[in-house]
């Protein structure tokens, strides 16, 4: 089957600041806040639905040569390390961004580069 999009992650030096606007523009709700100031914003019904949510990562300024915006995805009709497997085989490559190790997420970067996560849990397709 495939993948769905399920987190828009966009790096941010204010994120209480991008939730109330995004929160007005897309009529979403905060989800959840992280001790570390990022917070998921999202439709009412929370994460999984057929909305991606959006999360505001804090950050202190753009870090140079990276996009601020990426992409996360769930795996649909498979287990995480299945779904690994086959991103792997379509010729994703495991990325490298100071991962402790002990995260529950991938972090992988497509053909070109571009980096995005497979997080662990399986959502039901749309």
């Amino acid at each position: 089957m495939a993948c769905r999009i399920s987190e828009l992650v966009l790096g941010c030096r204010e994120p209480e600041v991008l939730a109330r606007f995004w929160c007005e523009v897309l009529d979403f709700v905060v989800l959840g806040r992280e001790d570390d100031g990022s917070i998921e914003i999202g439709p009412r019904e929370g994460f999984g639905g057929a909305q991606p949510t959006l999360f505001l990562s804090r950050r202190e300024a753009p870090e140079p040569g990276k996009p601020r915006l990426h992409i996360d995805v769930n795996a649909t009709d498979r287990d995480q390390e299945a779904e690994l497997e086959r991103l792997l085989a379509l010729g994703a490559r495991p990325a490298d961004i100071g991962q402790t190790g002990e995260e529950s997420w991938h972090v992988l970067a497509d053909p070109e580069g571009n980096e995005f996560c497979l997080l662990k849990a399986r959502l039901n397709p749309l």
